[in-house]
């Protein structure tokens, strides 16, 4: 269906408009259609229409274009009139945390503030104006569509069925895929080496508290790509947004004050709490990454190298050398990889890490790897042996080998018709008024009712 097509286009674009709207004439606005007490302007779809044109996403007549983004807009809006009669509210907190998020990530994609208010010639403060009013209500449309999907469900029946819908000639490809699993040894760190970078942490919080100033302590210090170049500033985070003992630490804060050194997965941190709201707070932190000698790194490979020549030996299975000597988490499920997009141990060829990618291309099915060097999640170096324990050929789509594919198929068809339904119903309900100039448009569904 159209709906939610152009809902795809770069948020930033739609939010703040394009730097060549910017730069252009300004033309009259107008309201071109109106649902409920929601509006929508002509400026509003022009906006996207430019933004799309920029993606090269023209695919239609304008005035088709147009019109869809128009549906899509009308839609939005159907749904911001549901959260209004349904007194869905959403905090100022998780505006703030995510409008923050959203600045941070645009900041780092053009470089610094002063360059992203020169893209799009506004101030910062007229930037995250409009993006609070824009992830508000972004969010209350998904508590919307969260409530109308929410009881769908795809038996096997119903997947079974929707296969059988799709004329033979149309059964999608699947492309090839691998389950892989892997062996991991995590070098230890000394406590020495724990010690020194304590050490050097306790130094910097000394260095703060006689009055030099922590923002500057971080840009030079942190080990932390993602705070260090903002001075350490983390942007409103919830709860659950840090990993548990940097949360304890830095929600036990006051204003301005400064933590004692804090233990992580990720290395030892010293923490400033810059402003706390509710159950929010903002935060600036040094991290200090803890060190793999390159003595333990060695012995890790060496390790490994002697596992791989038992396994290949047939001295012991993968799975048992998984059980016995892993140090990573996933031995529990026999060093299965997990595809993040999926949720499965199913990956396609274009999903795989380019490390991995570039090893299982030279493995057959059951031959395991060399030790590989690789980072653990906490960005450590250590070294895994991998292997491919089932690979698929590209083929047609079937039941036995893609169910969960399917399932994912039919869970997508199944909540779009529920969600047309809704729209049918919804918007015979509430006040719909487009005006003249967009009545030839054609909607997939009757906005004239």
């Amino acid at each position: 269906m159209k709906i939610n097509k152009l809902l795809a286009i770069i948020v930033f674009g739609t939010i703040c408009g394009t730097a060549a709207n910017a730069q252009q004439a300004q033309v009259i606005d107008k309201v071109v259609a109106v649902v409920g007490k929601n509006i929508i302007l002509q400026s509003d779809i022009e906006e996207q229409y430019t933004q799309y044109r920029l993606q090269g996403g023209i695919k239609g007549s304008a005035t088709s274009i147009r019109c869809e983004i128009l549906e899509d807009l009308l839609f939005r809006k159907l749904m911001l009139n549901q959260a209004e009669l349904d007194s869905i509210t959403v905090t100022d907190e998780q505006v703030e945390s995510e409008m923050d998020y959203r600045v941070r990530y645009f900041v780092s994609q053009l470089g610094s503030e002063e360059k992203l208010e020169q893209y799009y010639n506004k101030s910062m403060s007229e930037i995250k104006d409009e993006l609070r009013t824009i992830i508000k209500d972004q969010k209350l449309i998904e508590e919307v569509q969260r409530g109308i999907v929410s009881g769908v469900s795809a038996t096997p029946s119903d997947v079974r069925e929707f296969y059988n819908s799709i004329p033979k000639d149309s059964i999608p490809m699947v492309s090839a895929q691998y389950e892989i699993a892997e062996l991991v040894k995590k070098p230890p760190i000394t406590l020495d080496e724990k010690l020194a970078v304590k050490d050097e942490l306790y130094e910097l919080r000394s260095r703060i508290l006689k009055g030099e100033r922590f923002s500057t302590i971080a840009r030079i210090y942190s080990e932390d790509p993602g705070t260090a170049k903002k001075g350490g500033e983390t942007g409103f985070q919830g709860r659950g947004g840090f990993v548990p003992e940097f949360e304890a630490a830095a929600f036990a804060l006051k204003e301005g004050e400064v933590s004692e050194v804090v233990e992580t997965e990720y290395g030892f941190h010293i923490i400033q709490l810059i402003e706390r709201r509710g159950d929010y707070v903002n935060v600036r932190h040094v991290l200090r990454t803890l060190k793999v000698s390159p003595e333990a790194l060695q012995t890790a490979y060496d390790q490994l190298d002697s596992i791989a020549n038992l396994i290949r030996n047939d001295s012991i299975t993968f799975d048992e050398a998984v059980r016995k000597f892993s140090d990573e988490d996933d031995k529990v499920n026999g060093g299965y990889l997990v595809n993040e997009n999926t949720g499965s141990t199913l990956f396609a060829a274009e999903d795989l890490d380019q490390q991995v990618s570039v090893v299982v291309n030279k493995l057959q099915v059951g031959e395991v790897s060399d030790p590989v060097a690789m980072k653990t999640k906490n960005g450590k170096d250590a070294y895994r042996l991998l292997i491919i324990k089932k690979k698929t050929t590209a083929h047609k789509a079937n039941l036995k080998d893609d169910y969960a594919l399917i399932q994912q198929w039919t869970m997508q068809k199944k909540r779009q018709e529920a969600i047309n339904k809704w729209i049918d119903d919804k918007s015979t309900k509430a006040y719909v008024n487009i005006s003249e100039e967009y009545r030839d448009c054609d909607f997939q569904f009757d906005w004239n009712k």
